[in-house]
């Protein structure tokens, strides 16, 4: 078993497992290094926004694919653990993205759906992981469904009903995880666990979220935080520039991370 393949077979142990994987996303060397070196930590997960952003690129697609892999790829050379990335809806082209993906040690992704048309999404979920298997390796695909996010003004029953028929749709293709961003309730992920089997639904913690132990105890794979822990970063430097300017200094609690 290459290192590559271990990796892959650790990160879907991970999230079969009856305890909710938490993962904190990051998006280059030194995030990846700090994050790993906290206890409990198991996995790492890329943030395309928080790599776009880092590059000075807007999120959706506006960094070229190659450099935000060439980030990823430094992502996996400063850790030990298994890491999956934010592919966002493939760079115009999901199986060779995720083969270029692999290529720098990525094992497992997030697709947006962007609530293309099902046959067109599910056509994409198979191109990636039609190309994790020519590289050799069960790719830990986190298809994700935009059904929340997208929900404009739709009656929130429908809205639930696309999420799951999408979900299903790509289980049904061979995905292992459905991520579901936004804000679902215990009741929503209860109907979609239902449906789909525990260990299948991921989420993204946020403000007003459903606590993780009760993430835990529905029946949830896991929780990640998206852009949200670049943005936490970036608060703590600008309180620093705020304390400076206003005459302080470093915080009581500083200590050296790298």
């Amino acid at each position: 078993m290459t290192d590559i393949t271990a990796q892959s077979q650790r990160l879907l142990d991970l999230h079969a497992a009856p305890d909710l994987l938490k993962v904190v996303n990051v998006w280059d060397a030194i995030s990846a290094r700090v994050v790993t070196d906290v206890d409990g930590i198991e996995a790492l997960a890329t943030a395309s926004h928080s790599i776009a952003a880092s590059y000075g690129y807007e999120d959706g697609e506006h960094i070229p694919a190659d450099l935000m892999i060439e980030a990823a790829g430094r992502i996996v050379a400063a850790t030990s653990l298994p890491v999956t990335a934010d592919l966002e809806a493939g760079y115009g082209d999901p199986g060779e993205t995720t083969r270029k993906s692999i290529g720098v040690g990525i094992v497992g992704a997030n697709l947006e759906d962007q609530m293309k048309p099902l046959a067109e999404a599910v056509a994409a979920v198979e191109a990636v992981l039609a190309a994790g298997q020519a590289e050799g390796i069960d790719f830990v695909l986190n298809a994700r469904t935009d059904a929340f996010v997208k929900a404009g003004d739709r009656p929130h029953a429908d809205v639930l009903a696309d999420a799951i028929e999408r979900g299903s749709a790509y289980i049904a293709a061979g995905a292992p995880l459905v991520f579901v961003p936004g804000g679902l309730s215990e009741d929503d992920i209860s109907a979609i666990v239902d449906v789909w089997g525990p260990q299948k639904l991921t989420l993204i913690g946020a403000p007003g979220t459903v606590p993780l132990a009760r993430m835990a105890q529905l029946g949830v794979a896991r929780v990640s935080y998206g852009p949200f822990a670049q943005s936490v970063a970036l608060m703590a430097l600008q309180d620093l520039a705020s304390d400076v300017v206003a005459g302080g200094g470093l915080p009581p609690h500083f200590r050296m991370l790298n």
